[in-house]
């Protein structure tokens, strides 16, 4: 089993950054990809980045692109998400997740996740 926890959400105003962590415990080796995914108030779960832990490749949505950065700490099994320029509608809480096979954009495709994270932009 794999075990993720994140942290870092928080209250922040038009324009400021957070940074999003995501530590995995357990059986790590057996997943790949490591990737975020927001939810907002009524909103589907949907992709914002992702990592290949191996390698390194990123991947991100459009709306993430230019502003957010997905990066990995092999040493500390832990990943993050730092986030710029953020914007009232970056309002969702953030789950960390994982998968053992390649990169994929749905949420159905992952096999572990976090509890999820607050992050409220403040216009």
């Amino acid at each position: 089993q794999v075990q993720l926890v994140e942290s870092g959400g928080g209250l922040v105003q038009a324009g400021g950054s957070l940074r999003l962590s995501c530590a995995a415990s357990g059986r790590t080796f057996s997943s790949n990809v490591m990737g975020w995914f927001r939810q907002a108030p009524g909103g589907e779960r949907e992709f914002v980045a992702a990592i290949n832990w191996i390698g390194g490749d990123t991947y991100y949505a459009d709306s993430a692109k230019g502003r957010f950065t997905i990066s990995r700490d092999k040493d500390k099994n832990t990943w993050y998400l730092q986030m710029n320029s953020l914007k009232p509608e970056d309002t969702a809480v953030y789950y960390c997740a994982a998968r053992r096979g390649g990169f994929r954009r749905s949420r159905w495709e992952y096999d572990y996740w976090g509890q999820g994270t607050q992050v409220t932009v403040s216009s």
